[in-house]
């Protein structure tokens, strides 16, 4: 079974090694010692904490199931389009759409926006496969 050092988990999840370890010794995330007396989270365990953790009260349903919250990083307005640059964690997402859509959400550099993204086609790499 895969499972992932602290620092590997919290690189995963784009927060600080010292809030995984909060997690853990909160009981909320899941850690077993390695050999060495390392805490590993069992990769089980971390995507079962990050599907619970997807969800927030009073959230909208929608049929789009990848979503992102992040700051905006960079919004550049032309007469007709926008782009919209937001950092989810360790992610930059980029948006194009229109000039309206991007003035009604009031969207600016420093609000937080959440990436909702629904495509026919999503490539999954692993960058560890041979």
């Amino acid at each position: 079974m895969t499972s992932f050092r602290i620092s590997e988990a919290a690189a995963l999840l784009g927060v600080s090694a010292d809030t995984v370890r909060r997690w853990v010794d909160g009981g909320r995330l899941p850690a077993v010692r390695d050999g060495h007396g390392h805490r590993i989270v069992p990769g089980d365990a971390l995507a079962a904490f990050v599907r619970g953790q997807s969800r927030e009260p009073g959230e909208s349903f929608s049929s789009a199931r990848n979503r992102m919250r992040g700051i905006v990083t960079d919004v550049v307005l032309d007469t007709v389009m926008a782009k919209v640059e937001i950092q989810a964690g360790p992610f930059r997402i980029v948006s194009l759409m229109s000039r309206e859509a991007a003035e009604e959400l009031g969207l600016e550099v420093g609000v937080v926006a959440e990436a909702v993204v629904k495509s026919t086609t999503v490539v999954v790499e692993r960058p560890d496969a041979g």
